[in-house]
């Protein structure tokens, strides 16, 4: 695979970074950030030589450079940037966004749309777009961290060029770093064992190093390991979608659903929403939760949770707040039984003891007549709760379940 890292030599300029005095770090972060792209890298720098703007999807972890490169991309067509969450955004944000889009193409101004994490919005919000995206009066560029292939519409991906931009490894983060020190004149002070651990912390991500590094160089002095330490834990946020906030959250959500306590499930929720976590995650644990946790208590705790997971999907939130927290509610009112659960693991624990267990011939399909000779099928009734007196299991699986 072919990667190339993307250069705009006028890069400082257009996206109107601050004089080097200022001495802040993320000012520079767009000058230093390695955008390692596919192949179709080569078409960024097309754009930038010859003005033309392209709708564009780009893929990539946080930190790889996906709102900054919007923004380079938008100032090299000299087209005017709007940027949308789709987290916090709805079908009124995006209706203003097009008629203010309408009037900049009555004064011959272009508009680039650019929507972060385009795969939070719904199949209806995605198909707003595509008219206005076929007649040009936008210039869309979504950025997602999940596979467009499965989160954004197969129409809007007809219409749109996918960019894969790669996370960073620790190298590329040490030599952002580097560059940054160097602008602001602060290499000296930062030794090469702090770089290495500011590297290792950001895990790939850029504004994670950088932040880190503009921290740990306010407390002044030396900047040491030990000093890059009290800096991330100064950093360390109150909700991460990777971080252990995120499991914990969602671990109390599940244990207060299990122990029937609506209101403690309803404020994990909340929290969960408010800190933008991805709705479908939530759907999704619910789902899983109607068949462990509920099952056989309450079959149409399953429908429910499904039916969800589907409101999400067409709704998405805002509105879906109101599908998730039904259900959520519903799921801990609900009786609970572990039945399913605890019959599920004896089933895979018998299996795995005994993988090759011989079907008993009474079970067997005996299509011919040498088959029923054999024995295949003897003494089998096709009607409803007929009981073979053999029973159904494997004789050695038979014992040994019999015992548990």
């Amino acid at each position: 695979m072919i990667f190339i890292c993307l250069i705009i030599a006028n890069i400082r300029s257009t996206i109107g970074l601050k004089s080097q005095n200022n001495g802040n770090v993320h000012d520079y972060a767009a000058v230093f950030i390695l955008f390692l792209v596919e192949i179709e890298g080569e078409l960024l720098r097309q754009i930038a030589k010859r003005g033309e703007p392209v709708s564009l999807i780009l893929w990539g972890p946080p930190g790889t450079g996906k709102t900054t490169l919007a923004r380079i991309i938008a100032r090299e067509v000299n087209a005017e940037f709007v940027e949308l969450s789709a987290v916090t955004s709805g079908k009124k944000d995006v209706e203003r966004v097009i008629e203010h889009a309408r009037q900049n193409w009555n004064l011959g101004l272009r508009t680039i749309l650019f929507v972060d994490e385009i795969h939070r919005f719904n199949k209806a919000q995605q198909d707003a777009f595509l008219p206005h995206v076929e007649s040009g009066l936008i210039t869309l560029i979504g950025a997602t961290t999940e596979n467009p292939s499965f989160e954004v519409i197969t129409p809007l991906l007809s219409r749109t060029r996918v960019l894969v931009l790669q996370q960073l490894t620790k190298d590329e983060i040490v030599s952002v770093l580097k560059r940054a020190l160097k602008t602001l004149k602060q290499t000296k002070r930062v030794s090469p064992k702090a770089l290495d651990y500011l590297a290792e912390l950001a895990d790939g991500d850029a504004r994670v190093a950088l932040g880190n590094l503009e921290l740990a160089l306010s407390f002044g002095g030396k900047v040491t390991p030990e000093v890059v330490k009290a800096a991330a834990q100064r950093r360390l946020p109150g909700y991460d979608k990777k971080g252990d906030a995120h499991y914990d959250v969602i671990s109390a959500f599940i244990k207060s659903l299990r122990g029937s306590d609506a209101v403690a499930a309803a404020y994990y929720l909340a929290r969960m929403i408010d800190a933008g976590e991805d709705p479908k995650f939530i759907a999704r644990r619910m789902v899983v939760f109607a068949s462990e946790d509920i099952g056989l208590a309450g079959n149409g705790a399953l429908s429910l949770a499904v039916a969800t997971f589907e409101a999400v999907e067409r709704v998405g939130l805002p509105e879906a707040k109101y599908n998730l927290f039904h259900c959520a509610i519903a799921l801990a009112r609900s009786q609970k039984s572990r039945e399913i659960t605890d019959l599920m693991n004896e089933a895979f624990s018998l299996a795995h003891k005994y993988p090759n267990s011989p079907v008993p011939l009474h079970l067997r399909n005996a299509p011919t007549k040498l088959m029923k000779d054999l024995g295949y099928g003897k003494d089998y009734k096709w009607q409803a709760g007929f009981q073979h007196e053999k029973g159904f299991l494997p004789e050695e699986v038979r014992e040994e379940s019999s015992s548990r």
